[in-house]
């Protein structure tokens, strides 16, 4: 311990850099940046962070490191100790809690006649409160069932109904992709995604081949979709006539990450070849469909 904190105080420090160390909550992928205040932190390590939450329980996933401060989301808390044996003690006992309450919820709730899926329940770690994540259909009237939970748990009851995205990202899980969903690990917000993005990224419109396992459209179109216009900058669309090594053609299939087209030539016996955007060039353009030449020749 240290050596690793003398190589920290000879570490350049910089005024433009932060140092950080990120934590992680309740074995989720997702992790998040704090100020590690003067200690040195390893890989594994539980420790005691302060949030907007007040105290929590979590594990060290990256160790003490130095980014641009223009990279930190602000605001920046800090790690205020590792966590002792009291402090792993109450985490367990608060996750068998949470357990409980977990399987008394839908109880409570069938009592009230009240449609709510349960999704997750976290018990702060300071025991100040106990909040249950649900979705349902429409609006819930859960005031009676918060009384009820209150009397039997002794503390501050909170009921937030959720989205059916916030719920894929709280239960996790693998996307089509083979990896982990992005909303559940690196994802700090949910942005718009539309169709224009899937077809602008040469995606099937089949909406099973578009959509995520929430239902809705897949959260890589949109934080992919930058990648392929810079991409699409320097690939001829389809339609577009090339002169390539095997003579004139027309682009008929374009991969913009990979900067490939597929061109049919002129030439019947050649057929369809795959050439690289680097190795063929633009004779015409793709012609503008009818409608939208007509409308360019009225505005001149």
């Amino acid at each position: 311990m240290e050596d690793i904190n003398r190589q920290n105080e000879q570490a350049p420090l910089g005024d433009n850099t932060v140092e950080i160390v990120s934590v992680c909550f309740r074995g989720t992928g997702k992790s998040y940046d704090f100020n590690p205040a003067g200690k040195v932190f390893r890989v594994g390590d539980a420790v005691i962070v302060d949030t907007a939450r007040g105290m929590e329980y979590g594990t060290v996933t990256a160790a003490n490191r130095r980014i641009p401060q223009a990279d930190v989301v602000a605001p920046l808390r800090a790690v205020l100790r590792l966590a002792q044996h009291d402090d792993t003690a109450r985490m367990e006992r608060n996750r068998a809690i949470e357990a409980e309450a977990a399987r008394i919820f839908p109880e409570k709730a069938a009592k009230y006649h009240l449609e709510m899926k349960l999704v997750d329940v976290e018990y702060a770690f300071d025991n100040s409160k106990l909040v249950f994540y649900f979705t349902a259909e429409s609006r819930v009237d859960f005031r009676e069932l918060v009384k009820d939970l209150a009397s039997q748990f002794r503390t501050r009851i909170e009921l937030r109904q959720i989205g059916i995205r916030d719920e894929a990202k709280m239960l996790g899980g693998i996307g089509a992709c083979g990896r982990p969903f992005c909303c559940s690990t690196f994802l700090t917000d949910f942005g718009q995604v539309s169709i224009k993005m899937a077809k602008e990224q040469n995606f099937s419109l089949n909406s099973a081949k578009i959509s995520g396992c929430c239902g809705r459209l897949m959260c890589c179109l949109r934080f992919e979709h930058e990648a392929y216009e810079e991409a699409q900058k320097t690939t001829p669309k389809v339609g577009a006539t090339v002169e390539t090594e095997n003579g004139t053609g027309v682009v008929v299939e374009t991969r913009p990450l990979e900067q490939t087209v597929k061109v049919r030539l002129d030439q019947k016996q050649e057929g369809t070849k795959l050439f690289s955007c680097g190795d063929i060039t633009v004779i015409r353009r793709q012609k503008a469909p009818a409608a939208k030449q007509q409308s360019e020749d009225k505005e001149k």
